[in-house]
């Protein structure tokens, strides 16, 4: 079974992603800091699309009550999650004090812009670790719990 990332997320991941590219493009400072920041995001980004991401595709069809055997898959994602969950907010703690530079980098360069997007990137990990990735956890305790015995 494909488990396909929720469109709002997916279109929300390359939207970072975009500004982010735009930003290592930059000058001096400002994109050299948005290139330290790329850096360390790249590797997470793909590890988040690869396993932490693709579970809450679920959530839609659990929320009306329906769990198939199918879904079963979901499990080696989520365990990969909840074994890297130290790491994926190492990886978070790393990337906002990069976020940090770059914010303060661009003030430097007067390119608010760049300091409202390392604001929105800061709040994006926030959502993650206190919303997406205990959801995507939750969803693979969900359905190993109902289809315990098929």
């Amino acid at each position: 079974m494909k488990f396909e990332i929720p469109r709002p997320l997916k279109i929300e991941h390359e939207e970072l992603h975009g500004m982010l590219r735009k930003a290592t493009q930059e000058p001096g400072e400002l994109g050299d800091a948005a290139k330290a920041v790329a850096e360390l995001m790249h590797p997470h980004f793909v590890k988040e699309e690869e396993y932490a991401l693709p579970p809450l595709g679920l959530l839609r069809d659990l929320a009306a009550g329906k769990v198939t055997p199918d879904m079963k898959e979901v499990l080696g994602l989520t365990d990969k999650l909840k074994a890297d969950l130290d790491q994926m907010l190492a990886e978070h703690k790393s990337i906002v004090a990069a976020l940090e530079k770059l914010s303060a980098a661009a003030k430097k360069a007067d390119k608010m812009e760049y300091a409202k997007f390392t604001q929105a990137l800061m709040l994006h990990a926030q959502t993650e670790e206190e919303v997406t990735y205990p959801a995507a956890i939750l969803i693979g305790e969900y359905v190993r719990e109902k289809l315990r015995g098929r």
